[in-house]
């Protein structure tokens, strides 16, 4: 039986993964989802950031395992009052192409980040009033109004050459990274794997494996089978099917962490929709049994959530209940609402984002259907659901989210607030839910100042959205990883799961 499993796991490595016939790289890491485009900027998805984090550099990072802020090209930084923030940089920096880095790349990079042609960013670029650069290692920002998160961002804010991205084509530039990172971009194969080679020069130090592959393999059991098949180092993402299996295996370790990520429905209010009636949004979140989900779908490897930010977020609210699985009470809200014989409702969501998010659609689906609605499921691939996302295709849809500022004001004003293009709001609210009140709160809150006082006004906003069920969580996930107990690694989980290869050791 054994030898079968060996075989089975061989052939399927042998049909889906060419690229591992190639001489094998220092260190193989199997991830469970691909780059979308090698341009930093296009794409605030942890999943994007993660491939980006080895090229490139922000003015600050947040090292495992803790996930603190510290200095990277920046060497220091500091308010000096409600609308100014300075940054000292980092001398003798260079990019992957020789040039050096400068005050003039951090200035271009922030410029460049507010045409939506290129950036994802746009909410912390419009912030910024003006940009001065007094020397070549000196930068001072002044936003349009107070922005309490706006260093807390700066690890992932990654700072790009000015002179040879001036001087590229849009394809080359979203194809072949050149940043001041541990990792030196060599090859991309979409689907197959992304090659990078260390960067001798790094101001850090030369990290420690030279030649690095990242394979993304989108289908767990076949992620599972090149870690089985000793072809990668290290698996992120473990199917949650397959940890019992992982546990039995003797060469194998599993390392896991509570994730920051909570996944929920998001649902819009349009007028004149079934949604606008907040009985009919309670309904749909009493419909929805959770512990079922955690228990059955994701194998006790997910807590229940009744909020959206996690408990190291500023704005968390521990007062927060999320309301009892009651289909009984659903059932009697829509008669209430006047939709005793249901309607037609569309559950979309990726199904191959996060961990089990098919499985979980199907769930929903079928809970709805209980209450008498009549669900059609339309699940499909992330790289075609985030796109109909910005283009507020859907309605009801399963996604994902954690902060990476940890701070709750930033996550409303894309999420929650009404979508405003020009104000840089909305930016990923693909279910356009409206409200003047949450508006007003998300706005005043983001002049408060006071840690204290900012905890209490964004803890408002945040109770707000759920009494108001502006969106249902669901659950935070469990961020599960395996490696080879062969390849010796000492291998720390990060809160935002990125693979920044020059943490791991051997």
């Amino acid at each position: 039986m054994k030898r079968k499993t060996l075989i089975s796991a061989m052939l399927m490595i042998s049909l889906a993964l060419p690229s591992l016939a190639l001489a094998k790289a220092d260190l193989t890491v199997a991830v469970d989802a691909p780059p979308k485009s090698m341009n930093p900027h296009s794409y605030n998805s942890d999943a994007n950031l993660s491939y980006m984090s080895n090229f490139f550099d922000g003015l600050l990072q947040r090292p495992a395992p803790e996930g603190k802020l510290a200095p990277a090209l920046a060497t220091d930084w500091a308010r000096l009052d409600a609308l100014t923030w300075k940054f000292n940089l980092r001398k003798g920096v260079k990019y992957h192409n020789g040039n050096d880095f400068t005050a003039a790349d951090v200035k271009y990079t922030f410029e460049r980040m507010k045409d939506p042609k290129f950036s994802k960013f746009v909410n912390i670029a419009n912030a910024i009033a003006s940009i001065e650069t007094p020397d070549d290692y000196t930068v001072i920002f002044k936003t349009h109004k107070p922005v309490p998160w706006f260093a807390e961002t700066m690890h992932q804010n990654f700072i790009v050459d000015k002179e040879s991205t001036e001087n590229r084509d849009s394809g080359d530039y979203n194809t072949r990274p050149i940043g001041t990172g541990a990792y030196k971009f060599v090859e991309w194969v979409k689907g197959s794997y992304v090659r990078m080679e260390a960067n001798p020069d790094y101001w850090e130090g030369a990290p420690q494996f030279k030649t690095v592959e990242i394979k993304p393999i989108t289908e767990g059991a076949t992620r599972f089978a090149a870690i089985a098949a000793r072809q990668a180092d290290i698996l992120s993402g473990v199917p949650v099917p397959m940890i019992d299996r992982i546990k039995k295996t003797p060469n194998i370790e599993l390392i896991s962490r509570p994730a920051r990520r909570c996944i929920y429905m998001d649902l819009g209010n349009k007028a004149g929709t079934p949604y606008e009636d907040i009985r009919v949004r309670k309904a749909i979140a009493m419909a929805i049994n959770e512990d079922e989900i955690v228990k059955t779908i994701m194998r006790g490897q997910a807590t229940p959530a009744a909020q959206v930010p996690d408990i190291a977020t500023i704005g968390y609210d521990p007062s927060l209940k999320r309301l009892p699985y009651d289909p009984e009470g659903a059932k009697a809200l829509l008669k209430e609402a006047g939709y005793e014989n249901g309607f037609e409702i569309t559950i979309a969501g990726p199904n191959d984002r996060y961990i089990n998010d098919k499985q979980i659609c199907e769930a929903v689906a079928k809970y709805l259907a209980k209450i008498g609605l009549k669900v059609t499921l339309d699940v499909k691939p992330k790289s075609i659901f985030f796109d109909e996302l910005s283009d507020h295709k859907h309605s009801f849809y399963l996604i994902g989210w954690m902060d990476g500022s940890y701070d709750f004001g930033r996550s409303a004003q894309m999420l929650l607030h009404t979508v405003d293009k020009e104000k840089g709001m909305g930016t990923y609210n693909g279910a356009m839910y409206s409200d003047a009140a949450l508006d007003e709160g998300i706005e005043s809150s983001a002049a408060i100042l006071d840690r204290a006082e900012r905890e209490k006004a964004l803890q408002a906003v945040n109770k707000k959205s759920v009494e108001d069920i502006a969106w249902i969580p669901l659950h935070y996930q469990q961020d599960v990883y395996a490696a080879l107990k062969s390849s010796g690694l000492k291998f720390t989980p990060r809160p935002d799961r990125w693979i920044v290869v020059k943490e791991i050791k051997k």
